[in-house]
């Protein structure tokens, strides 16, 4: 079941069953990063994947509950929280030879408009901004359901991901293989499995 649930084709029988009213989803939401992940993938060496998160990033969303067109979300990831488990690599990826923390300090994405696809998958649209570089980028979410948790607090869950060019944003050190080849790809897939609090 959709989060922003349409109309289909099915609706238009006796058979059909009836559209859950996810109203009350509408509002605005913290992201919680003790319950989120925001995280990447990239291929190395041509042979493996190398797969790392930010410890530290906070957004919010507003969702529209009968008009996904109407969400939006913003989030800001400190930079220097990079984590690929190993300590060597995440203070290369610090450097000006990647990230540049010292100067960037921060990657955002702001939204610019929402759709949905279909009755699970909803898309968001906007720009993310990397080393002092602005694109726009399209992320793909699958509402993963609402709760509420011990403490009251009414919770919604999302996964995502989209795969973006490193290289757009200014990160294009690399290294050449021996054997051929080079030892990062291009490609970093960006991943987001989010837990967001409903406000009071």
């Amino acid at each position: 079941m959709g989060l922003f649930s349409r109309k289909s084709d099915a609706a238009e029988t006796t058979t059909a069953a009836p559209t859950a009213d996810l109203a009350h989803l509408t509002g605005e939401y913290t992201i919680d990063p003790t319950h989120s992940e925001v995280g990447f993938s990239v291929r190395h060496a041509m042979v493996t994947t190398v797969r790392g998160q930010f410890a530290e990033y906070e957004g919010k969303l507003s969702l529209d509950g009968a008009k996904p067109a109407n969400s939006s979300a913003e989030v800001s990831i400190k930079v220097v929280s990079v984590d690929t488990n190993q300590a060597q690599r995440d203070e290369h990826l610090r450097t000006g030879d990647f990230f540049d923390v010292a100067t960037y300090p921060e990657i955002s994405f702001r939204s610019t408009s929402a759709e949905q696809v279909d009755d699970e998958t909803y898309r968001m649209h906007g720009d993310l901004t990397i080393k002092g570089t602005t694109k726009p980028v399209s992320i793909d979410f699958t509402y993963n359901g609402s709760a509420t948790d011990p403490y009251g607090n009414l919770r919604v869950g999302f996964e995502g991901s989209t795969t973006v060019n490193r290289g757009d944003w200014g990160l294009t050190y690399n290294a050449a293989l021996e054997g051929g080849g080079v030892l990062i790809s291009d490609k970093v897939k960006l991943t987001f499995d989010i837990s967001a609090i409903k406000a009071a």
